[in-house]
Formats: C-alpha cells, sequence, structure tokens
C-alpha cells in the first residue's frame, strides 16, 4: 500500500538574519517566493493528501497568495513565538496518520529524501535527515580554541517524519517546554528516532549570501540572467488643457482621450515590465472596463508592476522609452520624464533613456490625432 502523509511546513518565522526587510519566506527566490519551492515539492507529491501552514499572523495576505492556486488542501495556521509553539499548532490541524515537518527556509528538498524518510516511518515511529559534519570543529575556551571530536556528531536537517499519533503523544508529555527541534522533543519523551542521509542542498537559507547559492541550485544558470520586456500604447488626442507623459504633465492646448490619465509613456513602461517578468499585461491588471481605474494616475499602475516584478524575483536594470508625435513637443520636458520614470523604477538617473522622434507627417500620429509610445525594460533575475 503507497503511504500517505501530510505535509506541515514551519513558515511563521521573521528571518531577520537573511535581510532584505521582507521575512526570508516570502522573498523571491529563482522566480518565486522561497515558501512556494517546498509547497511545490509537497503538492506534487500524490502520496501528499494535505498541507498546513504555520505562519506568522502578519504574513496571512502573503500566504494565502502564494497558495492560492495550489491543487491540494492547503490550510493555514497562525504560529506561536516558538518553533514547538508553531509545530504545536499546525500539527492540531493534521489529518493524516504520518507527518513530514519541514522548515520554509530549506527550499531544496527533493522527492528523493521524501521517500527516504516515508521508508523509515515503515519501522520507526521517526526518522530525520542528517549529514556528517567535514569541517573541523573548535569550542572556544578560557584559554583558547579547544578542539572538539567530530565523530558521531551529525547535522540535522528536515523534514523530520513521525506517525502522528505518536508526536501527538510526545507533545502532549512535553507540556509546555520549547525544544530546538521535533526529534530533540520526541527523545526527551523518549520517542525513538531513526536516521536517513540528508542532502547538501537541502541546506537552510539563513544568510544574504545564501540566496545566490540556492538559486543555483533550483534554477542553474539564471541568477543574474538579464532579460527585456517590450510595451507599446497609443492614446487619441483631443482639444484639451495639458497632457501628461512619462509622469510629467505639459501644458499645451491638447489632451489624451483614455479610462486613466492615458498617459501613454507610462502605459507602455508598464507593459514592457510586466512582459519581461512573465505577469500578463496592462489590460489583465487594470481593465478599461472597471471604474476603479477611471482616471487613475498611471503611476499606480508602474509601482504595481514594479511590486510584481521583485515579487518574482525580476529588478529593473534599464528603460528605454520612445514617444512618437508631432506635439507637443517633447525636448523641454526631457529631464524631467527621465527623472519621473527612475523615481518610478527605482533607478539612477543614466539607466533611464527617454526619445521623441515623428512619423514625417504620416499616419494618424503624422496627422495629429494621436500619439504613441514604444518601451523596453530590461530586468536582471536574481
Amino acid at each position: 500500500m503507497i503511504p500517505h502523509y501530510s505535509a506541515l511546513i514551519v513558515a511563521a518565522g521573521r528571518g531577520e538574519r537573511a535581510g532584505g526587510g521582507l521575512a526570508k519566506q516570502y522573498r523571491p527566490l529563482a522566480g518565486r517566493p522561497m515558501l512556494a519551492w517546498s509547497l511545490e515539492t509537497f503538492a506534487t507529491d500524490s502520496r501528499c493528501r494535505e498541507v498546513v501552514i504555520a505562519i506568522h499572523p502578519d504574513n496571512r495576505p502573503l500566504a494565502e497568495e502564494i497558495v492560492r492556486t495550489t491543487a491540494l488542501p492547503v490550510t493555514l495556521v497562525e504560529g506561536g513565538a516558538t518553533r514547538t509553539a508553531s509545530v504545536r499548532a499546525g500539527l492540531d490541524a493534521v489529518t493524516g496518520d504520518r507527518v513530514l515537518i519541514h522548515d520554509a527556509a530549506r527550499p531544496g528538498l527533493s522527492r528523493a529524501l521524501v521517500d527516504r524518510l516515508l521508508a523509515a516511518l515503515e519501522t520507526a515511529p521517526g526518522a530525520v535527515p542528517v549529514l556528517s559534519v567535514a569541517d573541523a570543529l573548535v569550542r572556544e575556551a578560557a584559554d583558547g580554541l579547544a578542539p572538539v571530536d567530530r565523530e558521531g556528531l551529525f547535522r540535522i536537517q528536515t523534514p523530520q517524519a513521525f506517525r502522528t499519533a505518536a508526536l501527538r503523544e510526545a507533545f502532549a508529555a512535553a507540556g509546555d517546554r520549547s525544544f530546538p527541534d521535533e526529534t530533540a522533543l520526541a527523545r526527551a519523551q523518549g520517542l525513538a528516532v531513526v536516521t536517513v542521509h540528508g542532502e547538501e542542498r537541502n541546506f537552510k537559507v539563513t544568510y544574504p549570501e545564501d540566496f545566490e547559492r540556492m538559486e543555483q541550485i533550483l534554477a542553474p544558470g539564471t541568477a543574474g540572467l538579464t532579460v527585456s520586456g517590450t510595451g507599446y500604447d497609443v492614446h487619441r488626442l483631443e482639444a484639451g488643457d495639458g497632457v501628461t507623459l512619462c509622469g510629467v504633465h505639459i501644458a499645451c492646448p491638447l489632451k489624451l482621450i483614455g479610462h486613466s490619465d492615458a498617459d501613454a509613456g507610462l502605459h507602455a513602461i508598464t507593459d514592457a515590465l510586466l512582459g519581461a517578468s512573465g505577469n500578463g499585461d496592462i489590460g489583465q491588471h487594470f481593465p478599461p472596463t472597471d471604474d476603479r481605474w477611471k482616471g487613475a494616475d498611471s503611476a499606480d499602475f508602474l509601482r504595481h508592476a514594479v511590486t510584481l516584478a521583485r515579487a518574482a524575483g525580476a529588478v529593473p536594470v534599464h528603460a528605454d522609452v520612445t514617444l512618437i508625435c508631432e506635439r507637443p513637443k517633447i525636448g523641454p520636458y526631457r529631464e524631467a520624464m527621465r527623472a519621473r520614470v527612475a523615481e518610478l523604477l527605482e533607478l539612477p538617473l543614466p539607466r533611464v533613456n527617454i526619445k521623441a522622434t515623428t512619423t514625417e507627417k504620416l499616419g494618424f500620429t503624422g496627422r495629429g490625432e494621436g500619439l504613441a509610445a514604444e518601451a523596453i525594460v530590461t530586468v536582471r533575475l536574481t
């Protein structure tokens, strides 16, 4: 019979040592939030019947967005102040008779490691992956550094696998005490835990430099890669009292017609950034049929695209924009436009270029019926 199991992902920590402000389990890693990698490993395993994720309540919207498209049942529970408290809360929601408890900060989990753990649970109530210690060890002492014998020492990883009923009994016996992990808690209550061979790729992302190392494992060759997206937009011109292009108001006897503020420059840049980061197009995010965007400031559209791009691990590095029109004249406003676009894309000024051209009186732009904008935005994948 195929052994089924529940997965419990511990994601309630703040991840401060990893830097970056946002809790590390929600930071982009090789194109998706870190938490999404472990979730996918479990969700695509036919033996996994459910996933329970212990989260910090402040991060519920982020977690909900990550699990939104997961076909497997996912339950979000509020974690506690300690790992033990978070696992206890998650364990209360588990329904399977086997449970694999995994750190969200270990996105390199493989199916092979899951196989070894489930096999070990056939003959033992608990199993944990370990790796030998390769480096020499020392302990700081009053008279200097004292060597530590490596014999019999191991590095413990997750998932830590248990028969659910046995682990629940161990938690009940432990009371309110906290433990470094579930293996320590189980052993303290006399529950036997066997070891299986762990994997170097399953290391815990802890410090800023660990992100690049893990990205090379999850998506070899993509970290540092640059890709570009293109955008194009057109708006009709009518008599009016001014237009806004690339975030800058130009006083003139014209106005642009559109559902929002009709800033064709920012619309083209937004579309280009959405394309470079694989996030669709501006119409999907801000449909012209939605009254919420009537008269909206197009800067809000671009800010949203920047947020989506960074969440996908795509950081803008350059933007090049061409405005195509007979009027208004762009030259006097070019530098102000560059500055505004640089501000919105969070780029230094030299990384933004604004050009203007005409169609030599040809076509709708040549006749002054409207104007067009083209943009190319380049991003670096992190």
